[in-house]
C-alpha cells in the first residue's frame, strides 16, 4: 500500500496557503475552494506554483480536520482574502509513498503510523500530503501518488 517508510530531511519552502477547520463531509468543498482561490491569487500576483499541492494538517484528524492549504512558491504572496504567505521549516519527518485512491489514504497513514511505533520514533502532532501525482493529471486513480509527511519530535 505505501512504499517503504524512510527518515528524511525536508527542506524550508516557502508557501501560499489558505487555512480551514471543517468536519469530513466538507472536506471535498473546502479543498475545492481553498484551492481555486489559491490559484486566482497566485496567477494575479504572477507567481507560479513551485511544485506540486499539499495540505498541512495542524493536528492529527478527529471530528474536524484543521489544516492549510498550501502551494509552494519561490517567492512570497501577498496576503489577499483568505491566502496568506508562509513557510514550512526544514525538519526531519518520516516520510513515504502512497499509491492509489484517495479514499485509501487513511489506511496507508495508519500502516505508516504503525511503521513508526515498531521503529520507535516520537512525532509531532502535525502532518502533511503531498499530492505528487493526483486527478488533474492522471484520470487513472492507480497513478495517483501522494507523499506522506510526519514530523519527528
Amino acid at each position: 500500500m505505501i512504499s517503504t517508510p524512510e527518515v528524511v530531511e525536508s527542506a524550508a519552502q516557502l508557501v501560499a496557503y489558505v487555512h480551514v477547520t471543517v468536519s469530513r463531509a466538507g472536506m471535498q468543498a473546502a479543498l475545492h475552494a481553498g484551492l481555486k482561490e489559491l490559484s486566482e491569487v497566485l496567477s494575479a500576483q504572477k507567481i507560479r506554483p513551485a511544485g506540486p499541492w499539499f495540505t498541512h494538517h495542524v493536528r492529527r484528524p478527529h471530528e474536524t480536520f484543521d489544516f492549510r492549504i498550501c502551494f509552494p512558491v519561490e517567492s512570497v504572496v501577498a496576503q489577499t482574502g483568505r491566502v496568506y504567505p508562509g513557510e514550512m521549516e526544514p525538519v526531519r519527518v518520516v516520510r513515504a509513498v502512497y499509491h492509489g485512491n484517495y479514499e485509501g489514504l487513511a489506511a496507508a497513514w495508519g500502516e505508516m503510523m504503525r511503521w513508526v511505533d515498531d521503529n520507535g520514533y516520537e512525532t509531532r502532532e502535525d502532518l502533511w500530503e503531498r499530492y505528487v501525482v493526483g486527478p488533474e493529471t492522471s484520470k487513472r486513480p492507480e497513478e495517483w501518488r501522494t507523499e506522506l509527511n510526519r514530523p519527528l519530535a
